[in-house]
């Protein structure tokens, strides 16, 4: 094997902490350094919350494992400020072919649409995906404190707190934290130190994951086979990814020696037999995995909350593992934060659970399907599997019933508590409990996006084409410093006119775009979250209603009484 990537090493430092009587605390404690335990950390430094990472090695993940990162998971890293690189990085991607032996069965498209700021998917080796989060990290660490090889052995959590003990090179300490973030993976310790459980289902069959140099001008496109000639009566799919290195995962079948199978000789015969003898590939990393689908029934424990694959997992087909985490994490921080802050009651984190085990079974019972098509358990599934891969040749409708992976994307929350339901006619547009679709926007001359004017806290988008926007519903609205104005202006001189409103922002939609995606008419008004979920929509403007449906959104119409931490 070779290696195109060296993993960066992380400085150790003692705990300052070493040696004293009484634990120091802290608001947030985030254990696992990982994609999911960076991403809250980053997600809790754009709200001005400080917290502490503690992680038991130090440096990034080994192999490449996860490797697709959806629009969704990159717009969160635009949030965070860390997204330029990994895109620069990454290979972009958005067209996929699906093949049934060695005809080619259909293609699609995952963006056919143009003005968004971030692409479909791109394929990126998780280790840089985390290197570039640790550098992002560094450049924040008024609020984050990034420690390695720091190994949280123990855990006490109760509604009033927890209590950790972290062990090092240099002897243990203790911390307390008002909330406790774990993010130590799929076979979490502190998962199993508290007694709880993940439960689900494991896929009797095994998959070869294979990292491969390959020089060829293949384009970047996903490609899955059914029962190709080069691994009969098997499944292949086929990813390139930075540095020239195509992901090539081989079924091997429940009955394989996984031993056997990991071993370069065995594996470049497959190869081999897969691109010919003309190309020149070299092995840089391999692994045989056995995928689960399992999730724990409640990710809230006390005060001690689980994210990513601590919390949920999911096979890999579909990319729903990282993504799914990521935006678990975005729904996360920001009600925390209110809570810290004293503006939403301890009772909003309930809705963490209610959201995102919704999310999570939504990603199980996706990514489950396509398991079970690509690895059918009896005769009679795989007969009807291989009878529509041969109607699909022919017929456009059996192509909507072949799940080579059904691709992650943000989960819907229709029946969420805090949303506010439509009262009004829209015919189109985006129904609260969605997530937003970015379009590009022109603030003070200069083009930029609406994602990036959104996020971090509430913000109000009002459509005021018409001029009828009274300063007295401005000054209702403003003074409120987790709550911003997005005011959509007729042309530049009637934004000149609203730009000097407090909490306001004022910009042009000279494409379009906008209104298209979000049915706009002079008058409409949506409010998003600090998450960037849509909260309310309304065809004109009330202050009493985007007050009431933020104070939905915060949790108050569920019965919370509003109480500061302990």
């Amino acid at each position: 094997m070779i290696k195109t990537y060296q993993n960066p090493v992380y400085d150790y430092f003692p705990a300052p902490e070493l040696g004293m009587s009484a634990p120091l605390h802290h608001p947030v404690i985030i254990i696992g350094a990982g994609p999911c335990g960076m991403a809250a950390a980053l997600d809790f430094a754009a709200q001005g919350i400080p917290t502490l990472v503690l992680d038991d090695n130090n440096t990034v993940s080994v192999g490449s494992r996860a490797i697709c990162f959806s629009k969704r998971t990159l717009e969160i890293m635009d949030r965070y400020g860390c997204a330029d690189p990994m895109v620069d990085k990454g290979v972009t991607w958005q067209t996929g072919k699906v093949y049934f032996r060695d005809e080619l069965l259909y293609e699609f498209n995952l963006l056919p649409e143009s003005g968004h700021k971030m692409p479909a998917f791109i394929n990126l080796q998780q280790y840089y995906f985390e290197e570039y989060m640790v550098n992002r990290c560094k450049e924040l660490s008024e609020f984050i404190d990034l420690r390695w090889l720091h190994k949280v052995i123990h855990v006490e959590t109760s509604d009033s707190g927890n209590v950790i003990t972290v062990d090092t090179q240099d002897g243990s300490y203790q911390l307390q934290c008002d909330y406790l973030l774990v993010a130590d993976g799929a076979n979490s310790p502190i998962r199993s130190q508290l007694g709880l459980e993940s439960k689900g289902q494991v896929f009797e069959d095994h998959f070869l994951i294979a990292d491969m140099v390959i020089k060829t001008d293949m384009p970047a496109e996903r490609r899955f086979w059914f029962d190709p000639h080069f691994h009969p009566n098997q499944s292949v799919l086929l990813h390139k990814q930075a540095d020239n290195v195509w992901r090539i995962d081989f079924q091997l079948g429940w009955n394989s020696n996984k031993e056997e199978a990991v071993k370069e000789e065995n594996i470049i015969p497959r190869v081999r037999a897969m691109f010919g003898d003309d190309i020149e590939f070299k092995l840089e990393w391999a692994s045989v995995y056995t995928f689960q689908c399992r999730k724990m029934d409640d990710f809230i424990h006390h005060r001690t909350i689980f994210i990513g694959d601590a919390a949920h997992q999911v096979s890999p087909f579909g990319a729903r593992g990282a993504n799914g985490g990521i935006q678990s994490v975005e729904n996360l921080a920001w009600k925390i934060v209110r809570i810290l802050r004293g503006e939403a009651s301890a009772g909003l984190l309930e809705t963490y659970n209610t959201e995102r085990q919704h999310g999570a079974a939504e990603n199980i019972l996706n990514s489950t399907r396509s398991t079970d098509f690509i690895t059918p358990k009896s005769h009679v599934s795989k007969v009807f599997r291989n009878e529509t891969l041969k109607l699909a040749k022919v017929y456009p409708f059996a192509r909507a019933l072949i799940n080579s992976g059904r691709l992650s994307v943000p989960c819907q929350n229709l029946d969420s508590p805090l949303i506010t339901v439509d009262q009004d006619d829209f015919f189109q547009g985006l129904t609260p409990g969605t997530m937003s679709r970015d379009a590009p926007l022109t603030i003070n001359g200069e083009e930029t996006w609406l994602l990036n004017q959104l996020g971090n806290r509430f913000v109000c988008l009002i459509d005021d084409r018409n001029e009828a926007l009274s300063s007295e519903a401005l000054q209702a609205l403003s003074g409120d410093t987790d709550l911003m104005l997005l005011v959509i202006a007729r042309d530049a001189t009637h934004a000149q006119q609203l730009a000097d409103a407090d909490n306001c922002r004022v910009a042009l939609d000279n494409s379009g775009t906008l209104t298209e995606r979000y049915d706009l008419q002079p008058g409409t008004t949506y409010l998003f979250r600090p998450d960037q979920m849509v909260a309310a929509r309304w065809r004109t403007l009330s202050s009493k209603q985007v007050h009431a449906a933020r104070q939905r959104a915060l949790g108050f119409e569920l019965g919370f009484e509003l109480n500061n931490i302990d």
